[in-house]
């Protein structure tokens, strides 16, 4: 077995397992390929937060099973969330799948690797895995995701990730710091941490914040970022944090919200209310008054009748979120909320939904002309995907930024370096800069 496929569908943190699973492939001695059929191994990291990713999977097998009918014999296995999910209803409904790993089972894959058996599952959960002292293998570039902790004990109702990722555990200080220091070491110059509540990190004691003070130490590192964390956690030693070390801590917070009414908020098993939430984002305004705030919405969940839907596009115009992640409620089976009536019909969901859209672009705009006319630090991430005439940054806050490709200096702005420039416009999501 010489090389290795693998395509990844869902958060960021199952972007960050497939270079875990990576680096597992690689200290074995396989060689990463583009080339689905040169591979002696394929891999699907799949997602099961939603129905959609799920639907897409078992379709991306029948088309793997269609280009792999006259060449070679690979082995083929589902892992992530969905194959912790399902199981082995995998095999039934794919017979070309060989293996099925869960999120907390990595490790097995050299075992994998030499066995003949035709169907293995590993799906345990584990109460202390966290791929202490696995390096990821990452591409160079800009951005390394860190993950500093996994699984969860919020028990949302409509979400199955303390069932497919387990209960919450986090990685030593000083793996989180090894690992970042070896992403600087491989020129990477921002970091995302990453957690399924990246804020209820607790190692020995030691919180989230503890962790942020001795991250913020390492120089070669020139911005942090972090997603996603809960309204219940955040503190005010996390803004203290934000104010005191920006533009190196990113004044950008990722804050779901996923429904404004009380009511529904009870029923999701958010543990906060709309009062808490709306005067935590004025407590970050205090602390931070530029922090872009961005977050995520359901609509159409169980119960949530059009007063409850009201209230949450009240709150929306009451924070104006940066920019939001929107989508229907989707019945997951395992959750708490899957034995609740889906009593709100399609229709009206894409109908709720579409109006939110449409007042999240005015928001979005409102947010983005703030910018206009102000000096703003961009950290180059290349050229523009449009124009090779333009490049392309992203500021502290997150805002994608464009501007022409020529400095003031008469040179080619090269990637990674920091710049100032001042913002002459706005478009959609994009600001753009002279």
């Amino acid at each position: 077995m010489n090389k290795y496929y693998i395509e990844t569908y869902g958060c960021q943190m199952n972007e960050a397992d497939s270079e875990i699973v990576c680096g597992i492939l690689e200290n074995q001695g396989l060689t990463r390929t583009d080339l689905l059929e040169e591979a002696d191994l394929i891999l699907l990291n799949t997602c099961s937060v939603r129905e959609k990713p799920e639907q897409k999977i078992y379709s991306r097998l029948g088309k793997i099973n269609k280009i792999l009918s006259k060449g070679k014999n690979p082995k083929i296995g589902v892992i992530g969330c969905m194959a912790q999910n399902f199981k082995g209803e995998i095999f039934k409904k794919n017979s070309i799948v060989n293996f099925v790993l869960g999120p907390d089972s990595y490790r097995k894959l050299p075992e994998i690797i030499k066995t003949h058996k035709k169907h293995v599952i590993y799906t345990d959960l584990s109460k202390t895995e966290v791929y202490e002292e696995l390096f990821p293998s990452r591409n160079s570039g800009m951005n390394a995701w860190i993950t500093i902790m996994r699984g969860c004990d919020k028990f949302c109702t409509y979400c199955i990730v303390p069932f497919t990722r387990g209960r919450e555990r986090s990685k030593s200080i000083e793996g989180v710091l090894k690992e970042i220091e070896n992403s600087a070491n491989k020129g990477f110059i921002e970091i995302t941490l990453l957690g399924q509540n990246v804020n209820s990190y607790n190692y020995k004691g030691k919180n989230f914040t503890d962790l942020l003070n001795e991250i913020v130490k390492n120089k070669k590192i020139k911005r942090i970022r972090y997603v996603s964390p809960h309204p219940q956690d955040v503190t005010e030693e996390l803004l203290k944090l934000h104010r005191d070390h920006y533009p190196k801590l990113a004044n950008h917070i990722h804050l779901p919200l996923q429904s404004g009414s009380d009511n529904v908020l009870k029923a999701m098993n958010r543990n906060y209310t709309q009062k808490h939430y709306l005067s935590l984002v004025k407590k970050i305004r205090e602390y931070v008054p530029n922090m872009s705030i961005t977050t995520d919405m359901i609509v159409g969940f169980p119960g949530e009748t059009k007063e409850d839907f009201k209230e949450t596009l009240r709150v929306m115009k009451e924070v104006k979120f940066d920019t939001s992640f929107m989508f229907k409620y989707s019945p997951r089976p395992y959750s708490r909320a899957y034995k609740m009536k889906d009593d709100v019909n399609e229709e009206e969901k894409s109908k709720r939904l579409s109006e939110m859209i449409e007042l999240q672009k005015e928001h979005t705009l409102f947010r983005n002309e703030e910018y206009v006319g102000k000096e703003v630090e961009i950290i180059v991430e290349g050229f523009s995907k449009k124009s090779q005439s333009e490049m392309m940054g992203r500021t502290s806050s997150n805002k994608i930024v464009i501007f022409p490709v020529i400095d003031n200096f008469g040179e080619i702005i090269k990637k990674k370096t920091i710049i100032r420039k001042t913002i002459i416009s706005t478009k959609g999501v994009t600001l753009f800069a002279k």
